[in-house]
């Protein structure tokens, strides 16, 4: 894992930057809307679709966090590693995400249900919200506490 973050860095797709408030409301605003839309593929029974902008919504979120807190991810895994490595933040539940987004976007012969959409909405909707709650919580000496900890986690 450690190593694997380290070849992001060297490859430039993770750093410390500045902490930026305009950045992380964007990704706030982009989750959810892919949220919103994602509810409106399944009721227009667009199933691959709406699993996909399910993840993208929890993913989202990850990057406003990371930006909130200073740090520029540029790969998926890496972000969401971070998640759970640096935040101690539970991240099972985006990695499943993620792997049904990849089955269904990327692969045929899947079959999705409208109920397994459903499910993923609220499992979303309630990651969602526990990480918004967590961002919320944040102050600055614990942005300052987590890049120290960021820093060390590559060294």
């Amino acid at each position: 894992m450690k190593e694997f973050l380290i070849s992001l860095i060297k490859q430039d797709r993770l750093k410390l930057v500045e902490s930026s408030e305009n950045i992380f409301n964007s990704y706030l605003e982009k989750s959810s809307s892919n949220f919103e839309s994602a509810k409106i593929l399944l009721e227009a029974n667009k199933l691959e679709e709406s699993v996909s902008l399910v993840y993208y919504s929890m993913y989202n979120l990850v990057l406003a966090l990371l930006y909130k807190v200073g740090i520029k991810s540029e790969n998926h895994s890496g972000s969401i590693i971070l998640l759970k490595e640096l935040f101690d933040f539970d991240n099972q539940l985006i990695f499943e995400a993620k792997k049904e987004r990849i089955d269904k976007q990327y692969y045929v012969g899947f079959e999705v249900s409208k109920k397994e959409v459903e499910e993923s909405l609220v499992i979303a909707e309630n990651f969602n919200r526990d990480l918004k709650g967590f961002v919320s919580g944040l102050n600055k000496i614990d942005i300052k506490n987590y890049r120290n900890k960021f820093e060390d986690l590559i060294n």
